[in-house]
């Protein structure tokens, strides 16, 4: 094999001159040698031609040059291994490098670089170790910077954060030295080249049918909604797709940290934040997009994810002409999503007492949607709740729907079944008010699923349910 060809021969138990395979190291040699030959190419290549050759042309180009360079080292390749490098040497130029196949890999959902010699990926919902390196630090800075570069940011050791995105809506966060003490890390989170539809929600039991009526409903009828979760719990692929039940003659506004939302429908006006400058200056927050935003005219405004003072914004959006508006939030629980949301609002920089805040909050969201992730890389909506009011000085919160996990099968993956509380919701005469009446008989308490377990699956087309399963 190649990779042995690297290495001089070592002697071995039976004392035969047969090379002893060390995988690590040997892909660490290739990387290393495809990083000298990929100079090398840069140097060579007539950039002046690239843009005007097709895929094939580019690649029989590469290999050539790469073939002639491979004979001035006095190496010989397999075909095998040749047609990787050229393929390495591509995505090294173009791409990603040897994460490259990971990003084609519908089924890795996330990326995770813990320095250049230790990479994991989240495939169908478990985390695995993987043999892929990078030939050093410099190596992965590169791919890291040329990230970063691409969405106008910038990352070295005077700006050794970044958040930035992929062409193809991926969440990317990378860190490096001094901060970062083991060399750069870099983390992808991927949302597939197929955005899952609630079809597949369905199908993968992430939520039930019933769950999705009443959330249809409350969208169509300008419930102000909001989303909590854990990470990697689901709450973006929601927001995505519960967007679609917004009519289609309002005017939206999306607000994110980095630009991932993918909204269902048209007349979506985008707004991403900036981060500083070099300069330290230029800097547009969340807060600020959410001001400009309430001049635009929207009908609805979608913050991506609620951190900061934004906050107090946002619910002043919600009380005030702006019924319907979405938002995500990181918390355990449903309670622990509103106590953050209660630190957000004091962050704004108003001194506001919490009895106020907490009137503030109950009067401008209705409904907490709460996702988990569970054993096994499952995805559930664990609970909706309703704010029905306060109490001595306390959220009244009423649950509608809710998971119950039941234990683990003997793949280890979580099961357990959706159920009805009983409780009927508040909001039902305000959406008597504009014509969607929902059947009583919805919320009948009762276990709506069979106890079961469905496991992560790729990205593959669901089939879609029977529409009178969802209506």
């Amino acid at each position: 094999m190649f990779l042995q060809s690297l290495r001089p021969a070592e002697r071995n138990g039976n004392g035969h001159g047969e090379p002893v395979v060390h995988a690590e190291n040997h892909e660490a040699e290739f990387q290393r040698l495809k990083t000298g030959i990929h100079r090398e190419l840069l140097d060579s290549l007539d950039l002046s031609r690239i843009t005007g050759l097709s895929d094939d042309e580019l690649r029989e180009d590469i290999r050539r040059l790469a073939e002639g360079m491979l004979k001035t080292r006095g190496r010989k390749l397999p075909a095998i291994d040749e047609d990787r490098l050229v393929e390495e040497l591509i995505a090294e130029s173009f791409g990603l490098g040897p994460l490259e196949t990971y990003m084609q890999d519908p089924d890795v959902t996330d990326i995770l670089v813990n320095g250049p010699h230790e990479v994991y990926v989240e495939r169908l919902g478990r985390l695995q170790e993987t043999n892929t390196v990078f030939a050093d630090e410099e190596h992965l800075l590169q791919i890291i910077q040329r990230v970063a570069a691409r969405v106008g940011r910038r990352i070295d050791e005077h700006s050794p954060m970044v958040d930035a995105r992929l062409a193809d809506g991926s969440r990317v966060n990378a860190i490096i030295p001094p901060l970062a003490l083991g060399g750069p890390v870099l983390s992808i989170r991927r949302f597939g080249q197929r955005p899952l539809q609630v079809a597949d929600l369905l199908v993968r039991g992430s939520i039930c049918p019933e769950m999705l009526k009443v959330i249809e409903a409350a969208v169509e009828g300008r419930i102000n909604l909001m989303i909590s979760g854990g990470t990697g719990s689901g709450k973006t692929t929601l927001l995505n797709n519960v967007s679609k039940f917004i009519p289609a003659n309002e005017r939206l506004v999306t607000i994110e940290d980095s630009a991932e939302l993918k909204l269902q429908r048209k007349h979506v006006v985008k707004l991403e934040t900036r981060p500083k400058s070099a300069e330290g200056t230029a800097e547009v927050a969340q807060r600020d997009l959410v001001r400009n935003a309430l001049r635009m005219r929207p009908d609805r405004i979608i913050l991506g994810e609620v951190r900061g003072g934004e906050a107090l914004d946002m619910l002043q959006a919600m009380n005030t002409g702006h019924e319907g508006s979405l938002t995500t939030i990181h918390a355990n629980d449903t309670r622990d999503a509103l106590s953050r949301l209660e630190v957000m609002v004091s962050m704004a920089g108003f001194d506001l007492p919490v009895a106020v805040t907490r009137r503030y909050i109950a009067s401008a969201i209705s409904v907490v949607i709460h996702l988990a992730r569970l054993k096994g890389g499952v995805r559930r909506v664990m609970k909706i709740s309703e704010i029905t009011a306060l109490e001595s000085g306390d959220y009244a919160i009423q649950d509608l729907f809710g998971f119950r996990q039941t234990g683990v099968d003997d793949r280890g993956i979580a099961r357990g079944h959706f159920y009805a509380t009983g409780n009927k919701p508040k909001f039902a005469h305000r959406l008597a008010e504009v014509g969607i009446d929902l059947n009583p008989k919805l919320f009948d308490e009762r276990q709506l699923t069979a106890d079961s377990s469905i496991g992560p699956m790729s990205n593959e087309p669901a089939q879609p349910p029977a529409q009178e399963d969802i209506h």
